[in-house]
């Protein structure tokens, strides 16, 4: 194999690894490999580079960066045997991506703040892929995203065509109303409706995160470890007092509710 080590590696020479490890003599894992068979390595990598970034270590983000910068190296890769794209045509694509989505800086155009440059974007975006009405703007919304993120950004995109609540009144008190509709249906085992009734909640609860700024999808993430850290807690505290979570616990459903959702001061 005829490939140079160096102390220190650059975009090319990792061109150069991916092609190797795609070669005839390279790697037989990598070679059996096509976009289906490590598609969700992409969304793996991806999740891991927000943690990094949750967790403030940069160490973490280095590493995790180049994971996915290496599934797009990768992707590229087998794009390339097939002749269709190579790394340099997606430089390309993003670089006039970027310029055209950004006339405030590479043009004339004039904006004023954050707000009026996402509007622009959001406009020339949709130009750009020829959307045509605001159902197609909201269609285009990937399915494979989370399905909290993928409300949120649905609402977002209906929000920026007009389609925008001016409070939170209304919506606390559609909230309201549908809890007591989805009390009734679990209550009359309509488990079907139900369903349907907590999909209606959790889309109310998207579009109330807007109002205070905040993700839905990393709210209930950090609310989910938070849960895991208390039990993990209870559960040390359990052994050395020879009992069981159930103890604890299993027996009192008010007290298990308040554990669940309890604030992180404990009280």
């Amino acid at each position: 194999m005829d490939f140079e080590f160096k102390d220190k590696y650059d975009i090319d020479d990792l061109l150069e690894v991916t092609r190797i490890l795609r070669s005839e003599n390279g790697c037989v894992w990598d070679r059996e490999q096509d976009h289906k068979s490590i598609r969700m390595n992409v969304l793996e990598e991806a999740y891991e580079v927000m943690e990094a970034i949750d967790s403030d270590d940069p160490a973490m983000l280095k590493e995790e960066l180049g994971d996915l910068l290496f599934q797009t190296v990768f992707h590229c890769q087998i794009e390339a045997e097939r002749n269709r794209f190579e790394f340099t045509d997606i430089c390309d694509d993003v670089a006039k991506k970027m310029i055209y989505r950004h006339p405030h800086v590479f043009s004339d155009v004039k904006v004023n703040n954050s707000d009026e440059v996402l509007k622009n974007w959001d406009q020339l975006k949709k130009q750009s892929k020829h959307q045509q009405t605001v159902a197609d703007t909201l269609e285009s919304v990937p399915d494979i995203l989370p399905a909290l993120m993928k409300a949120q950004k649905v609402y977002k995109r209906a929000a920026n065509a007009g389609a925008e609540f001016n409070g939170t009144a209304v919506l606390f008190k559609s909230f309201r109303e549908k809890l007591s509709e989805l009390e009734l249906l679990i209550s009359d085992k309509k488990d079907d409706d139900a369903e349907s009734k907590i999909g209606e909640i959790l889309f109310l609860c998207c579009i109330l995160s807007q109002f205070v700024k905040k993700n839905s999808e990393k709210a209930l993430t950090f609310e989910i470890n938070k849960v895991i850290m208390r039990f993990r807690e209870l559960e040390r505290n359990a052994e050395s007092a020879g009992k069981s979570i159930e103890d604890y616990l299993g027996k009192d459903d008010e007290k298990l509710a308040s554990f669940i959702t309890r604030p992180d001061n404990g009280n």
